[in-house]
């Protein structure tokens, strides 16, 4: 974890030295473009976690619907399954999903960044400096 005594170096604010030659591209240009590459890493996490619900979310009510065909009930409609405890309950307990979690984690933070996490490289370090 992050000294909460001293200054890290991956909090370093990269339009300090946005005129290294080395640095990302990223970094060089500035503006908005830096604003999404300094918080990349969390911003493809928060869209891979909405796309997978998204992708979840009707195959498992249409075999919920079938369920409920099957045992004399009515099917439900969207909002009553998504506020449902079991939509939440299948998300949750899906183990591709933790699988993918980890491979996401891995593979995502070699190549984004996110300003001022311990986890993280410096936003303007070079691609040459940090592996990738």
């Amino acid at each position: 974890s992050k000294d909460p005594d001293g200054e890290e170096e991956v909090g370093r604010d990269p339009r300090e030295v946005r005129d290294r030659k080395d640095a990302p591209w990223h970094v060089r240009r500035g503006g908005w473009i830096l604003a999404l590459y300094e918080h990349s890493l969390w911003l493809a996490f928060a869209a891979l976690f909405l796309l997978l619900f998204a992708l979840h979310a009707p195959g498992s009510i249409l075999v919920f619907n079938e369920d409920q065909v099957e045992h004399g009930a009515a099917p439900v409609g969207w909002g009553e399954f998504l506020s449902g405890s079991r939509f939440w309950f299948e998300s949750f307990q899906n183990w591709q999903g933790e699988f993918l979690a980890i491979g996401s984690m891995v593979v995502l933070a070699i190549f984004l960044r996110h300003r001022g996490s311990p986890e993280s490289k410096p936003v303007d370090a070079p691609h040459g400096e940090t592996g990738d």
